[in-house]
């Protein structure tokens, strides 16, 4: 038998792979800022930052952020 719940888990994450957060989305979504660091330095959780400024534009991926959300 299909689990319903873990297919539509699996079209959500399929359809937000095309889509990115911002920094400050995805450190509310995966627990603060040292988790995301953590995970995006792991490699679990693709970003781009397409300025070297300080204040430059992140571009993580939605899909992988929340594949690893917290309560």
């Amino acid at each position: 038998m299909i689990n319903l719940d873990a297919a539509k888990l699996d079209v959500i994450y399929r359809v937000m792979n095309s889509e990115t957060f911002g920094l400050r989305t995805s450190q509310r979504i995966v627990g603060g800022n040292k988790r995301l660091m953590r995970l995006i330095e792991e490699g679990k959780i693709r970003a781009e930052k397409t300025s070297r400024a300080q204040n430059g534009k992140w571009f993580i991926n939605a899909s992988d952020v929340l594949r690893y959300a917290r309560i």
